[in-house]
C-alpha cells in the first residue's frame, strides 16, 4: 500500500506539457457505501471555461465535464461573492445569512489563532462560523471519519470543515504548508516531511511558458491592462530570489500542483477511505483565482492556467483511483465565485473609465449628513463608525446606540442619494428584502441570502453589471450578478447519473445532495436542497 502511495503521489510531478491518459470511468456497481468522498473547490473557476476550451480539455476537468452530473445553471446565490463566504457555503448547505461568513475581511482572521512555525503569517481559524458541515454530520454518524481540508488560502482551506477541528493545512508563504493553533500545537510527521523536501525549490527561477503552441490560443498576449501594465506577456518567470520565489508561487499553475501533491500525500499518510467509516478529502485550488485577477477571465493567461489545472487534475485522478476503488469514491466539484472582466479590455475604449464606481462620493454624503443630523440634536456622531464593502453599507451599534440604532429617515435619504450616482444599478434596504419578488429579482434574493440577522447594515447598493468598486484596474468579483456568481456545480461517480441539468441549481446545494448519498442526517435546517435528479 505504501509502494503504491508513493508512486501515485510521485506521478503529481510528471511534466504537464503531454496530456495524462485518462483513468478508467468508475466502474458502474453502486453496491457498497462510498468510503471517501472527495470535495474539490476550484477558486474562481467560471463554467463557460469548460465550454470555451472543450476541445482542448484532455485530462480532470474534461473528465467531469463529461462524465459528470453536471448543473450548467448553478450559482453561489448570494451577494457578496468572495472567497470567505463562498467557501463557506460550499460543505454547509447554507447561505452566508446563516453562516454569519459575509466578507473576505471578517473571515478567518484571530489573534488568538497563530500560525505553526510563522509568526509572521495572519493568525486564522473558524472562530466566525456559525453551525454546522457536511464532515459534522458524518462524524455524528460515525465518529471514526475523519477528514483532510488543502488549500493554497487559509480560508479555502478552513471553511469547508467549518467549526471542526479537523486536519486543515494552507500555505504559509514561505514555502512551507502549515496549520494554526486552533487545530495543532505540532505538525504532523507527513506535513513536515513535505515540507523539508522543499518542492517549491524546483519551480524557482521557472518560466511559464503556454502549455500548447501560440495558434491554440486566440487571446491576445499584449494587453497592457493586464497585471497592472507588468510583464502581461509571456513568458512568465519566477524569480530565483528564494524569498520572492515563495510568495510569487501563488500566482503561477505550479501551486495548484503542490497543492495535489499534499493532498495526495496525506490521503496516504491518514490512510483516508481505507478505515471503516466514510473519509473526507477537500481540496481548494487558488491559482485560478491568482491568475484570473491578475490578468482577467478574457486573457491568454487564464486560457493556460486552466488547461494545465485539466492536466494536474487528470493526474490527480488517475492517482486517486490508483489507490482506491472508483466504484466507491465520491466527487464533487464547484467554485467560490465568478469573476468580472477588467473594464479596461471591454468593448468601449475610453467608457471603462465610467464603469469604475468609486466610494468617496458615497462617504462624503453620509459625513455631511451625520455631521448635520449631529448638530441638529447636539450630540456628537463618529463618522468613521459607517463602513462600507462591496455595496454592504453598515453600521457600528454602539455609536448609534444613543439613536436607537441607524435612523430610518436617513437611510431612505441615503439611499435616493446614492441611486443618482452613475453605474449604481439600484439600493436596497434591508428591511424591504423580506417582501422582494425573490423568485424573479435576483437580486433582492441574493442580499437577502447575505445577510444575518444580528448584522447592522442600513443601505446595499448594486453596480450595474460590468461596473466595479475602486480604481483597480485588476478583474475583480464580489457583485450579485450572474458573472459572479455563476459556478460549476458537478457530481462524479457511480452514485450519480451522468448528463447535463439545466435546471437551476445553488452551491448550497451540494451539502444535502451529499449527505443524501451518504445516508446522513443535517444536524440544522439547510438552505440547499436534495438534487435528487442526479442521484442514481
Amino acid at each position: 500500500m505504501i509502494r503504491r502511495a508513493a508512486a501515485a503521489a510521485a506521478s503529481i510531478a510528471i511534466a504537464l506539457a503531454a496530456s495524462p491518459a485518462l483513468a478508467q470511468q468508475p466502474a458502474s456497481r453502486p453496491a457498497e457505501p462510498p468510503k471517501l468522498v472527495v470535495f474539490i473547490t476550484v477558486d474562481q473557476l467560471r463554467p463557460d471555461y469548460f465550454t470555451r476550451w472543450e476541445s482542448q480539455l484532455t485530462g480532470g476537468l474534461k473528465r467531469l465535464w463529461e462524465g459528470g452530473a453536471v448543473f450548467t445553471d448553478a450559482h453561489q446565490d448570494h451577494a457578496i461573492t468572495e472567497t470567505a463566504p463562498g467557501h463557506a457555503s460550499t460543505l454547509s448547505g447554507r447561505f452566508p445569512r446563516s453562516t454569519g461568513i459575509i466578507r473576505n475581511v471578517e473571515g478567518v482572521q484571530d489573534p488568538q489563532s497563530p500560525v505553526l512555525g510563522n509568526p509572521l503569517a495572519e493568525k486564522a481559524s473558524p472562530f466566525r462560523f456559525r453551525g454546522s458541515t457536511l464532515t459534522d454530520w458524518m462524524r455524528l454518524k460515525d465518529p471514526a471519519t475523519r477528514a483532510l481540508s488543502v488549500s493554497r488560502k487559509d480560508r479555502g482551506a478552513i471553511f469547508p470543515m467549518g467549526r471542526g477541528k479537523q486536519n486543515v493545512f494552507w500555505y504559509a508563504y514561505d514555502g512551507r504548508f502549515s496549520t494554526s493553533t486552533y487545530y495543532a500545537d505540532t505538525l504532523p510527521d507527513w506535513v513536515e516531511r513535505f515540507n523539508a523536501r522543499g518542492a517549491w525549490r524546483r519551480h524557482a527561477a521557472r518560466p511559464w511558458t503556454l502549455l500548447l503552441p501560440e495558434s491554440a490560443y486566440p487571446e491576445p498576449d499584449s494587453v497592457p491592462f493586464e497585471a497592472g501594465g507588468r510583464n502581461f506577456t509571456f513568458p512568465h518567470l519566477v524569480p530565483a530570489d528564494s524569498a520572492a520565489a515563495v510568495s510569487e508561487l501563488a500566482q503561477v499553475p505550479w501551486m495548484d500542483q503542490l497543492i495535489l501533491d499534499l493532498a495526495l500525500e496525506g490521503l496516504s499518510a491518514m490512510a483516508l477511505g481505507a478505515g471503516p467509516a466514510t473519509d473526507v478529502l477537500a481540496v481548494s485550488l487558488s491559482t485560478t483565482d491568482a491568475v484570473g485577477h491578475r490578468y482577467g477571465p478574457d486573457s491568454r493567461e487564464i486560457h493556460d492556467q486552466v488547461l494545465r489545472l485539466d492536466r494536474m487534475l487528470g493526474v490527480f485522478l488517475d492517482s486517486l483511483y490508483a489507490l482506491h476503488d472508483s466504484s466507491r469514491v465520491v466527487i464533487a466539484l464547484t467554485a467560490d465565485h465568478g469573476v468580472t472582466s477588467i473594464p479596461e479590455i471591454r468593448p468601449g475604449g475610453s467608457a471603462a473609465a465610467a464603469m469604475h464606481v468609486y466610494p468617496e462620493p458615497f462617504r462624503a454624503w453620509l459625513n455631511g449628513a451625520l455631521r448635520g443630523m449631529g448638530q441638529r440634536r447636539g450630540m456628537a456622531i463618529d463618522t468613521m463608525a459607517v463602513q462600507a464593502d462591496d455595496g454592504l453599507f453598515y453600521y457600528n451599534r454602539d455609536a448609534f446606540a444613543a439613536l436607537g440604532g441607524f435612523p430610518a429617515e436617513l437611510a431612505r435619504e441615503f439611499a435616493a442619494y446614492a441611486r443618482t450616482v452613475p453605474g449604481v444599478l439600484r439600493v436596497d434596504l434591508p428591511a424591504d428584502l423580506p417582501r422582494a419578488d425573490t423568485v424573479n429579482d435576483a437580486v433582492a434574493r441574493r442580499w437577502l441570502h447575505m445577510l444575518p440577522p444580528d448584522l447592522p447594515a442600513f443601505a446595499l447598493v448594486t453596480l450595474r453589471p460590468g461596473h466595479v468598486w475602486g480604481r483597480a484596474t485588476y478583474a475583480q468579483h464580489g457583485s450579485p450578478h450572474d458573472h459572479d456568481t455563476r459556478v460549476p456545480v458537478i457530481f462524479y461517480g457511480t452514485r450519480f447519473r451522468p448528463g447535463k441539468y439545466g435546471r437551476f441549481a445553488r452551491v448550497v446545494d451540494i451539502a444535502p445532495t451529499l449527505a443524501h448519498v451518504l445516508r446522513v442526517v443535517p444536524t440544522e435546517p439547510l438552505d440547499g436542497r436534495v438534487l435528487t435528479e442526479a442521484i442514481r
